[in-house]
């Protein structure tokens, strides 16, 4: 098998065990304190962030339409429609665009 097969399966498995690792750790207590419940409520945002910041910064216009656009929607409606009203504005900026 390939080097790269394993570093996939290798990848795969400590990402398994951090996640079971981290559920069974919270899973012991019988109450969470609210900090450490706040804190673990800020990790979607978090990762969020660290995925599209780095994007940001090296985006064009037709990454800044989507952006603007999935900001304005993320306001009033709920996450599955800022998704989709951020993709089909990259998608149409991008075909139109350039």
């Amino acid at each position: 098998m390939s080097t790269t097969f394993w570093i996939i399966i290798a990848g795969a498995v400590a990402t398994y065990l951090t996640r079971v690792g981290g559920h069974l750790v919270i899973s012991r207590f019988d109450n969470v304190h609210p900090r450490v419940e706040a804190g673990l409520n800020a990790v979607p945002a978090a990762v969020l962030t660290t995925l599209v910041a780095p994007a940001a910064l090296g985006a064009g216009p037709p990454e800044w339409a989507a952006l603007i656009v999935a900001a304005a929607v993320s306001l009033r409606g709920g996450l599955m429609s800022m998704f989709l009203a951020g993709a089909a504005v990259l998608i149409l900026a991008r075909q139109f665009a350039g």
